[in-house]
């Protein structure tokens, strides 16, 4: 099941920001993420706060449904307009994630993409994407996600083998997500991404560089790759603790990251943050880089994370729960955090680093600059910028991540 939701002090019931939440907003871009909990079946692997048709009956009734979340969601939209009031920044992307969106009617989701369009405006050259699982679409769907306004579309491939789909549990059968990619393309769609994961038990190297030939020859723009984590209360993680399949290794996942970056970067693809590569800037997810780069979002939906200078908050996790707030004219916030300005010196840190520009210096203390000097030494760090005066990861450093990153923030 789902993970739990941190702690917090209370959201209010109108949903109102302390005044520094919107301090400095012009300077940032907005973006908003869109939330939609429903899957047809779970994966093994999967702990995102997703739920079956099995697990909402009899929890939440008609007010848990899919055939009229748009319409709750889009009372979330309204919501946000008056909680953020005269804030004048039109929406500079929008991303529809789940579970799976492509479960609900296209025009589901065309429709709230039209409430976030009424309410904020879009800017120009808005970045708007919506997941889908390649066995719930098809050219029809995705053309009207197109004429809606969508130019980005996320795919879940996983792997191109069957035997691992099996072990993670996924509905799709190979093949079927790279020809999702030629649909999009039909369909009028420029950018496409498909999604993979490396490590999963009893994938051999073979399986999974087929893997990635078989993205690169669908012709996707952007590819996302991550290691196979498995989390607690996940049916995996159970078949794992009964020894019916191996854990995950940690030197079978470096090798897999060496193999995915070699076998992408001579296809053309730049990594750009540590999981993702592009074709070109154009190929980016900018909705991503919002994250990355602590820009200002609204996440509407169950479980939804949002944050605006230096606020974080987040929403009940259950549909039921969700859906009756928003009727009874109350935020579905369940609780929220104020970020010290340590807290956002390291979070900087910590997400910048992932990425291909890396972090100034300049945000570390005298600690984490004698771990930098450590880590240029030991090959972790690019010489060029760091004289510049920014971290930017080696490949070598990329495999280390998590490690350099506590160090630096010291």
């Amino acid at each position: 099941m789902p993970s739990a939701l941190p702690d917090g002090e209370p959201m209010p019931e109108d949903g109102a920001l302390p005044a520094s939440a919107l301090e400095g907003a012009a300077s940032r871009p907005l973006g908003f993420y869109l939330h939609v909990p429903y899957c047809a079946t779970r994966c093994g692997y999967c702990d995102f706060n997703t739920y079956t048709a099995t697990e909402l009956r009899g929890s939440g009734g008609v007010l848990a449904s899919r055939d009229n979340y748009a319409d709750t969601l889009v009372d979330e939209v309204r919501l946000a307009r008056k909680v953020l009031g005269d804030d004048p920044r039109p929406v500079r992307t929008v991303f529809v994630g789940g579970g799976t969106p492509t479960l609900l009617a296209a025009g589901d989701l065309v429709r709230m993409l039209a409430a976030v369009r009424d309410e904020f405006g879009l800017a120009d050259d808005a970045e708007i994407t919506t997941e889908a699982n390649p066995e719930s679409v098809d050219t029809a769907y995705l053309s009207e996600l197109r004429e809606g306004g969508f130019n980005r579309v996320s795919f879940g491939m996983q792997s191109a083998r069957q035997h691992v789909l099996k072990v993670l549990e996924r509905t799709h059968t190979p093949g079927r997500p790279e020809a999702c990619v030629a649909e999009a393309r039909a369909a009028g769609f420029d950018h496409v991404n498909l999604d993979l994961i490396y490590g999963t038990p009893g994938e051999t190297d073979e399986d999974w560089r087929a893997s990635l030939d078989a993205a690169i020859g669908a012709g996707p723009d952007h590819v996302s790759a991550y290691a196979l984590i498995v989390e607690e209360g996940t049916q995996l993680a159970r078949r794992i603790r009964r020894g019916e399949v191996p854990m995950t290794d940690d030197d079978v996942h470096a090798d897999r990251y060496l193999i995915a970056d070699e076998v992408l970067g001579a296809a053309g693809f730049e990594w750009y943050e540590v999981s993702n590569w592009a074709t070109s800037e154009a190929g980016r997810c900018l909705h991503n880089e919002l994250y990355w780069r602590g820009a200002d979002w609204w996440g509407a939906g169950p479980g939804a994370h949002s944050h605006a200078g230096g606020v974080r908050w987040w929403n009940v996790k259950h549909p039921g729960a969700y859906a009756s707030a928003l009727a009874a004219g109350r935020s579905p916030g369940a609780g929220r955090e104020v970020l010290s300005a340590e807290d956002r010196r390291v979070e900087r840190i910590l997400l910048e680093l992932r990425l291909r520009e890396g972090c100034p210096l300049s945000l570390l203390k005298e600690a984490g600059l004698s771990a930098a000097r450590r880590a240029l030494a030991e090959g972790l760090l690019e010489p060029g910028p760091y004289a510049g005066g920014r971290a930017v990861l080696t490949l070598r450093g990329r495999l280390l991540a998590d490690g350099v990153v506590r160090d630096l923030v010291d």
